[in-house]
């Protein structure tokens, strides 16, 4: 079994003192405009599928027993202000409610848990490494963060993803299509021109129409296809599947 949820408590006690090291799986993203033709949901929907993936691929693992826990698809997401749709939760608030997760998870002997992460908003990006320190220094937890913006792991990725002109660009609309392909308004998608707008040069205090994404994404989401968002599943499965392992030597 894969999804935490779908345990009974009396598996889930079982896996927790079982020879296999646990680790738990939490996919996080947030619910915000991406362009006129991809789903609000592009960000938790990436991390959910990398999760699986990376489940998938471990099940028969004799070491490492990988479970997804629930994702939390709500993120700090001030860039999309002005778009319908959008639904923004402050930092505060997103770190207390990972700590809470993992310090109830930690409390259960499950101290392994790592954060999967494809919303890249900086202020949200900075939260979650904080609730990683807190959850670590102040409840003795093993718990890791797979942080696809450090540069060893970007480096792998595609060359959309590198120029930070990924937002709902070719780089996400082909891992949507890869995997909820039904989401993605394709004729609309094929009409829409390049905009090259950089996420990664923006100001902590900017917005997509500040940045001139009138249509909130930048990127070229007319060159998406469901083979490159195969094929970029794979490499971000890989990553994941060694930052588990990495997690379960600790």
């Amino acid at each position: 079994m894969t999804y935490f949820a779908d345990l009974s408590s009396r598996q889930v006690a079982a896996v927790a003192s079982g020879e296999r090291v646990p680790v738990l799986l939490l996919p996080l993203g947030a619910v915000e405009p991406h362009g006129p033709h991809a789903p609000l949901g592009t960000d938790p929907l990436i991390s959910r599928g990398m999760c699986e993936r990376a489940a998938s691929r471990l099940a028969a693992d004799e070491d490492v027993r990988v479970l997804v826990l629930p994702e939390v698809p709500y993120g700090v997401t001030r860039f999309a202000a002005g778009f319908a749709g959008g639904i923004h939760i402050g930092e505060e608030t997103l770190h207390a409610l990972l700590v809470d997760i993992g310090a109830a998870l930690i409390g259960q002997r499950f101290r392994r848990i790592l954060l999967v992460n494809n919303h890249f908003e900086p202020a949200h990006l900075v939260t979650l490494r904080r609730a990683v320190e807190t959850l670590n220094f102040a409840y003795d937890g093993r718990v890791a963060l797979l942080d696809l913006v450090r540069r060893r792991h970007a480096e792998r990725l595609t060359d959309e993803f590198r120029s930070g002109e990924c937002h709902a660009g070719r780089y996400e609309t082909s891992l949507v299509l890869a995997d909820r392909p039904e989401l993605v308004d394709q004729a609309l998608m094929r009409t829409l021109p390049h905009v090259p707008v950089s996420l990664a040069a923006a100001p902590s205090d900017g917005g997509f129409r500040e940045l001139g994404m009138t249509e909130a994404y930048c990127g070229k989401p007319a060159e998406a296809t469901a083979a490159e968002g195969e094929e970029t599943f794979s490499t971000l499965t890989d990553l994941l599947v060694e930052a588990i392992r990495e997690l379960a030597r600790e």
